[in-house]
């Protein structure tokens, strides 16, 4: 039921509004406004939707869902835009609209004179326009897709939707988020976890595209994009053969190497994650048995041998004598041929890597179905592994040279590599050196640093 003298809210949208000064909106309120007064309807507010799309349902309009909610509570009984499809482009929603006004008495009515669904006339023409307008929507989204992928066929980036960090729409390369992508890729080759790329960058202050905090997500959508290494991509596929006409801020090698990471079952499932909290976990050796040592204890803790325990060293002076070693070594005037030229093609290492892990989950599908025993499973998972184990070496040369290469660019590589983070720290000790463990002389508290081998790396 209507009030004696009717509450008219006024919506108003436009879908783009490219100088950002909302002049569009402010004449259809103008308008809308008049008929308000001409018709002697009391204004009961105004609703608007500036720069915002009505074609896509799913597209939120925050405007358009408050008059909604404003309706329900009874706030006004007639509603003034500038023309239908300002209000809506979606059938369904107009016949909420259509229902309003033929169950409730809602004055819907449009300042260019086109329709009023007080008439059964007006809601004839309602409908129509709004099924003419979503034909209209649904060609021009043919022939948007037709576009994007003859272009994409073609090699040309995307020139529309979410731009890429580094990219600009079009594919312009742009240098500061660039270095920031190559570093994402570094630090997670040299060792890095995803959640700790996220953490060290918030910590640093380097903005994301958005201006937001770095999250885990935001790291993992950079390292699984194909585009940064110049491959194409439609419909969420990498269109083989086609070469991308944009400048790659990755080479292919290294975005390769970063998917065989991603994709390796024994980081999938490592219980602990793959972020590590001290230098030498997992790195340094025992020198008995030749096995890595794992960290044990709090922050004044030890390294330990992980298989037999041969040695247990405090994790503290081993740590600053590595670090003091490898300073001194990058403070030599030979420290920049340390950075052996990388290979130009590591494809056949990530394939005999990714065979042999296969290779690994058949052995072990063969074992849960009886086809072979355990100690016939043991036997060839070791020899498995051994074999992983000496590409994933050879890779590993190649995962830490971007992390030494960065440290011997500085000014001072000594004083970069200190203050570097834990990650980089790793990566660079790694790709310089084998660190061993050796027993150290029971009843001795005082450091030996012959019990700490470091063999450089030709």
């Amino acid at each position: 039921m209507t009030t004696a003298t009717p509450r008219a809210a006024i919506y108003t949208r436009i879908s783009l509004d490219r100088t950002g000064e909302g002049l569009g909106v402010e004449r259809q309120e103008e308008d809308a406004k008049a008929i308000v007064a001409e018709r002697g309807w009391t204004l009961a507010g105004v609703w608007s939707d500036n720069s915002i799309s009505a074609s896509d349902s799913r597209k939120v309009r925050p405007g358009y869902d408050a008059l909604v909610k404003a309706y329900d509570a009874g706030a006004f009984d007639a509603l003034v835009c500038y023309d239908l499809d300002r209000l809506t482009r979606q059938p369904r929603q107009l016949e909420d609209w259509v229902d309003a006004a033929e169950a409730h008495g809602l004055a819907l009515v449009t300042t260019n004179g086109e329709c009023d669904l007080t008439t059964d006339a007006g809601r004839l023409f309602a409908r129509i326009k709004a099924a003419v307008a979503r034909a209209e929507v649904e060609r021009k989204s043919a022939r948007q897709k037709r576009a994007e992928a003859q272009r994409a066929a073609s090699g040309k980036a995307p020139v529309k939707g979410h731009r890429l960090t580094g990219y600009a729409l079009g594919g312009a390369v742009i240098p500061e988020e660039a270095d920031v992508v190559r570093r994402v890729f570094a630090r997670f080759l040299a060792g890095g976890s995803i959640k700790g790329i996220a953490r060290s960058l918030t910590e640093e202050g380097v903005p994301t595209r958005s201006g937001r905090d770095w999250h885990a997500a935001t790291v993992r959508t950079i390292l699984t994009n194909p585009r940064y290494a110049g491959r194409v991509v439609y419909d969420g596929k990498v269109l083989e053969g086609v070469v991308g006409q944009w400048e790659p801020i990755v080479d292919a090698a290294t975005f390769d190497l970063a998917q065989a990471k991603l994709t390796d079952p024994a980081r999938l499932t490592a219980r602990k994650g793959t972020h590590r909290a001290h230098l030498g976990s997992g790195l340094y050796l025992c020198d008995e048995c030749g096995q890595a040592t794992n960290a044990t204890g709090g922050e004044t803790g030890a390294y330990r041998c992980a298989v037999a325990g041969h040695v247990s060293r405090s994790r503290v002076p081993v740590d600053r004598f590595v670090r003091d070693v490898v300073a001194e070594r990058l403070r030599q005037a030979d420290a920049s041929e340390l950075l052996a030229p990388a290979e130009s093609d590591v494809a056949p290492l990530v394939a005999e890597a990714e065979r042999l892990r296969a290779r690994m989950a058949v052995v072990d599908e063969e074992y849960l179905s009886d086809e072979i025993d355990g100690r016939l499973h043991r036997t060839k998972t070791e020899r498995l592994r051994a074999q992983l184990s000496e590409v994933e070496r050879d890779l590993g040369s190649r995962r830490t040279g971007s992390a030494l290469g960065e440290i011997l660019g500085q000014a001072n590589p000594a004083a970069a590599f200190l203050s570097a983070d834990l990650m980089a720290q790793r990566s660079i000790v790694d790709a310089l050196a084998e660190v061993r463990l050796r027993r150290g002389i029971r009843g001795r508290n005082r450091f030996d640093p012959a019990t700490v081998v470091i063999d450089w790396r030709a």
